[in-house]
């Protein structure tokens, strides 16, 4: 029952129109492409490799995935497969869960990106108020569908992002997000009691009694005073639920907002960590087979991007077509293909 549950929730998520289910073969191939990141042998697993040579998963186009044929591997194959990396470690299953999810969410945005129509002069006509008369009517026109369409584009973006990345750090350090309905922390009032209304939580490791604040970083301009004093409120309700209160902030940078902030869960008897530190503490509780999960799909991307210089930000053309919409730099291009 587990392995089959397991299978059901690699498989899909969402309903309706913003459902997105991988194929047999697909889930297949993102087994095999586990097993290699974990350096164990297929040969041993009895699994045959059907991943993309030796490329990553990130080198693998998603188009890749989606060409795959083999009707050779059923369900059951699937399942087999899963069945024989969890007797190996039953850390794979949250493994391939975190994969799979992620694998999805990547194939939705893509969708997104292939349908996201432009706006109409209907929607955004009466911004033009604002810049008409610096430049013609036609450059105006089409500054202005643009930016909306890239709008809109960032908001999709942010918002899948919101459903990936919190809850991956979390099942990585071994616990889930919490909303504020169902949070056993809850807000306290004036005189330090607590009320019925719950604080949401990034990451609550039941069997710990760990509360986690996950952070890509703190600045001094972040927020505003009232929802900085949200931030600082959290490790002292959750210290008063009996919680641990722990703030992970992947950014190495300081800040003296940051500096507060770390001070106030360490006075509530929680703990810090920053940068390289971070990551050090997540590897460590997340075990030996998560640990590589957060190397090769979380810790390279961020740091990778975080590591780009943007101190003269560089020339992009953008072209738009009917089946293709095309983001070129002087040396790189960048294409969505159009539906």
């Amino acid at each position: 029952m587990f392995i089959q549950n397991l299978y059901a929730k690699c498989k899909m998520h969402g309903t309706g129109d913003a459902q997105v289910i991988i194929s047999d073969i697909e889930l297949y191939s993102l087994i095999c492409t586990s097993i290699k990141d974990l350096e164990w042998s297929v040969d041993e697993l009895q699994i045959t490799d059907i991943t993309n040579g030796d490329d990553g998963y990130f080198d693998t186009p998603l188009a890749w995935f989606e060409n795959l044929e083999n009707a050779d591997i059923t369900a059951n194959d699937v399942k087999e497969a899963i069945s024989r990396c969890f007797a190996k470690d039953n850390d794979f299953a949250l493994y391939i869960e975190n994969l799979c999810a992620l694998h999805r969410r990547r194939i939705k945005y893509r969708r997104i990106l292939s349908a996201q129509p432009l706006p109409t002069m209907d929607q955004i006509g009466p911004r033009a108020l604002l810049e008409y008369g610096e430049c013609g009517s036609q450059l105006l026109a089409h500054w202005m569908l643009w930016r909306k369409w890239i709008y809109d584009i960032d908001n999709r973006s942010a918002q899948e992002t919101g459903y990936l990345f919190e809850p991956l750090l979390a099942s990585c350090l071994g616990g889930e997000s919490i909303g504020a309905r169902n949070s056993p922390v809850k807000r306290l009032d004036a005189g330090g009691n607590p009320t019925s209304k719950g604080r949401q939580i990034d990451c609550l490791v039941p069997d710990t009694n760990k509360a986690f604040e996950l952070k890509l970083r703190v600045t001094i301009a972040a927020s505003g005073q009232g929802r900085f004093g949200e931030e600082l409120s959290f490790p002292v309700e959750a210290s008063a639920a009996g919680y641990t209160p722990i703030l992970l902030v992947l950014d190495p940078t300081p800040s003296d907002r940051l500096t507060e902030l770390s001070n106030k869960y360490i006075e509530c008897g929680g703990e810090f960590y920053q940068g390289e530190a971070a990551w050090q503490y997540m590897e460590l509780e997340a075990g030996d087979v998560i640990s590589v999960f957060i190397d090769k799909y979380i810790k390279p991307v961020i740091q990778s991007i975080e590591d780009v210089d943007i101190n003269e930000v560089n020339n992009i053309t953008l072209n738009w077509g009917e089946e293709l919409v095309s983001i070129r730099s002087d040396t790189e291009e960048y294409n969505i293909e159009r539906k």
